[in-house]
């Protein structure tokens, strides 16, 4: 029986331990702020070539030994298939014919607003969030890490480093999520237990890691966290029940948060955010 745990109220302002800040930011709400420029690291060669790939946003490292072992990449005009060969800067390395070049890493968080689709393209031709981050996607091949629906608001990370995008995204890692939900309702005291206790979906159970409403709010609002990363989870977990969600917020994502950062707005990652989240 999964163990019931009381949680504290919720509250949007309460600082999260990662991502408090990104650079300087104005006090006064709408001011610009200050982007800090993502430090550069030197590659070191000779450079494994499953870290080559990985390093040009072709794939994660684990992706990149299958595109090696079925023949997909070559290098100086040769095929390669064995695992743990090794490229010097001047290689010419290609996949699929197109010549690839390692680039440093960026992390770029976004606060997305409503009606961007999170995908880097989009056939039916409607805003992707690649619009809202045009000064590092002309110079980096960022793409975002997991997806919040085109409705859904919020922290979003965008990066060209595979590796620790698939990390992010893993089930296994158990990365988590917080997310302000408005209800078109109040949320009745038994649904929450519910909810708690943990749902059975028409995809499996569903357990939150907390839930609680929002102090100092209408009970229509409750602060969810959550690590699942299943399709329109939290908007599906309501449904369930027989409630609408009126305004979904993921106000934290692995420990970074929005804080300073105003809707349609981005900033590099510092540092010790970055090592943060490679330590999860």
């Amino acid at each position: 029986m999964r163990k019931k745990h009381t949680s504290r109220p919720y509250t949007s302002s309460r600082p999260q331990h990662a991502g408090r800040s990104g650079g300087k930011f104005s006090s006064r709400r709408g001011k610009a702020f200050v982007r800090r420029k993502p430090r550069e690291v030197k590659p070191e060669w000779p450079m494994r070539l499953n870290k080559y790939l990985a390093h040009a946003g072709i794939a994660s490292r684990r992706d990149a030994d299958e595109l090696i072992k079925n023949g997909l990449v070559t290098v100086n005009g040769e095929v390669v298939t064995e695992m743990g060969y090794k490229v010097n800067e001047n290689d010419e390395v290609r996949y699929g014919g197109e010549l690839v070049r390692p680039e440093k890493k960026v992390y770029v968080l976004l606060n997305k607003p409503k009606n961007y689709i999170t995908t880097t393209k989009d056939e039916r031709n409607r805003k992707t969030v690649m619009e809202l981050v045009r000064e590092p996607a002309k110079k980096f091949r960022i793409f975002p890490v997991g997806r919040l629906d085109r409705k859904t608001t919020g922290v979003l990370l965008l990066t060209n480093d595979g590796d620790l995008a698939k990390k992010l995204t893993h089930p296994k890692h158990k990365v988590e999520k917080l997310y302000h939900v408005v209800l078109d309702r109040n949320l009745k005291q038994q649904d929450l237990q519910k909810i708690r206790e943990g749902l059975k979906l028409n995809d499996g159970m569903i357990y939150v890691d907390d839930i609680s409403y929002i102090k100092g709010a209408p009970h229509n609002e409750v602060g969810v966290k959550i690590h699942s990363g299943r399709n329109r989870i939290v908007r599906r977990i309501f449904e369930h029940l027989g409630y609408n969600v009126q305004k979904l917020d993921r106000v934290m994502f692995a420990g970074l948060t929005k804080k300073g950062v105003e809707r349609g707005h981005w900033r590099y990652l510092k540092d010790k955010e970055v090592n943060f989240l490679k330590m999860l």
